[in-house]
């Protein structure tokens, strides 16, 4: 009996222990499947993660390419980018002795822009000219070019609007001998090497991502473009050009934003914004008051009061009227709340360019070196530019009228909170003292050489009418119709 008693709790312990190993061997087995699961999703996690990685950068880099641009390195011989990204910066004046798709430098390429930037009577100055193939910009190198002074341009000839305007203007640039630099402001080691190359005395500014409402659709444009390519600017021409240039910049009349005191003057509070584009342009006057305080730079701000006339912006309200006003479209305009037509100071091209000239002529000399060290004060300031008497736009349209020969369809709307402003209104006592500018441009002769322009431009078969008018019968298209229409749309 004794026996059968420790048989049977020897039984009932070796059942515990085969129990336990069962357990226990089903609970490794459970934690080894567990630990495949762990690492499958630990893998799949990894991927994933990868993937994401990629993706963003490819959509940086397909959004943002100029600032990959800062890996694009300059030689005497030539560029050699570090990326593919570097060819989206190409200059026109290629370097025959380099094999990079996308060079600047190279003998050839220093001796066009050291022609260009020479000046071709004495006294005469170099001027650097951001923006060149723009407007203005253009109008402003075919002066200072005219006169005898030396001028290289810079432009990115991106397709704000339509680029093909640009490169007309540029064609219209190089047969005055005016070598203009395809690249972007951002590319703080091609305006290094600019200034290598060719000792400037001056830089007109005026490269910047303009037009009001499109801030609300593509805001870091202008942010990257009116501020970031500014401190760019800025920084070139106060650490690394040797001398330092003097630098005139295109401020806007659109810092005023909501002030109410007319006309507007320099004394004018300028801290209320009413568009970002505006914001961007009172960023900049604080940067340039801080380059001057800090590096002794020379730096003067205009403030244009909308400018118009040949060669202009196809997104400015009287180059867009006339295109709708041929081709019968709706033309849209403008009431203020209280029902007061919209006004605007509109100052012709050629006036805006003796102003421009004014300031270069009496920027004063910057300055500080590259030491970081000024021997004194540099002159800061800052000047509107406008032709000192507002215009209803519905007068403005009613000349466009008269000068087509052919009336528009008017819609009249309430002016939306997007960033417009009901009226401009330039005082200029300023710079008449200064550098003597005085607007003698009335809005109708102005117009007159616009359209001048705009019909020959586009190809419009258009008789003059007695007296200089134009009935809406005598304008028909031209061969080139559809080309024609299709050049103006796309640049709207």
């Amino acid at each position: 009996m004794p026996s059968s008693g420790i048989t049977a709790v020897d039984a009932a312990a070796k059942g515990m222990k085969l129990e336990r190993y069962a357990s226990g061997g089903a609970l490794l087995l459970r934690r080894a499947t567990s630990a495949k699961l762990v690492s499958a999703s630990s893998h799949l996690l990894f991927r994933a993660t990868v993937l994401a990685t990629l993706a963003l950068v490819f959509l940086f880099t397909l959004h943002y390419p100029s600032l990959l641009s800062r890996s694009f390195h300059l030689s005497a011989g030539g560029a050699h980018p570090s990326s593919s990204s570097a060819a989206s910066h190409r200059s026109l004046l290629m370097s025959s002795s380099s094999s990079s798709s996308a060079s600047y430098g190279g003998a050839a390429w220093e001796k066009e822009i050291r022609r260009s930037a020479r000046p071709s009577r004495d006294g005469g100055i170099s001027v650097l000219v951001t923006g060149a193939a723009g407007f203005v910009g253009t109008h402003c190198s075919l002066a200072l070019k005219a006169r005898g002074d030396g001028v290289v341009g810079l432009d990115n000839f991106n397709s704000y609007y339509d680029p093909s305007l640009k490169r007309a203007r540029q064609a219209l640039l190089a047969t005055r001998g005016v070598a203009v630099v395809d690249a972007d402001i951002n590319d703080t080691p091609l305006l290094e090497k600019l200034f290598d190359v060719a000792a400037f005395t001056h830089v007109l500014h005026l490269a910047a991502q303009a037009g009001v409402r499109y801030a609300m659709e593509a805001p870091q444009a202008y942010v990257a473009s009116n501020v970031a390519g500014l401190v760019s600017v800025f920084e070139v021409a106060a650490k690394h050009a040797d001398p330092q240039p003097a630098v005139v910049w295109a401020s806007s009349s659109s810092v005023y934003g909501l002030n109410t005191d007319a006309p507007f003057s320099e004394e004018h509070r300028t801290d209320r914004p009413a568009s970002l584009y505006a914001a961007t342009k009172k960023a900049g006057e604080a940067i340039a008051h801080t380059y001057n305080h800090i590096y002794g730079l020379s730096v003067t701000g205009l403030r244009f009061f909308t400018v118009y006339g040949p060669w202009g912006r196809p997104d400015m309200a009287y180059f867009f009227f006339a295109r709708s006003i041929v081709a019968g479209e709706p033309v849209t305009l403008f009431r203020a709340a209280d029902g007061s037509d919209a006004r605007r100071d509109f100052t012709y091209i050629d006036d805006v360019v003796k102003g421009c000239l004014g300031a270069l002529d009496t920027a004063g000399k910057s300055t500080g070196s590259r030491s970081g060290k000024k021997s004194g004060p540099a002159p800061l300031r800052v000047y509107n530019l406008g032709n000192t008497s507002p215009v209803p736009v519905t007068r403005m349209v009613a000349i466009l009228e008269k000068l087509l020969g052919k009336k528009a369809n008017k819609r009249i709307v309430t002016m939306p909170s997007n960033g417009d402003v009901p009226f401009t209104h330039a005082n200029v006592s300023h710079a008449a003292r200064d550098f003597g500018y005085r607007p003698t441009t009335s809005l109708e002769a102005g117009l007159r050489h616009f359209v001048d322009w705009f019909v020959q431009y586009y190809k419009l078969d258009v008789k003059i009418a007695k007296g200089g008018a134009r009935s809406a019968a005598d304008i028909k298209p031209a061969k080139k119709k559809k080309a024609a229409a299709a050049a103006m749309s796309a640049s709207s």
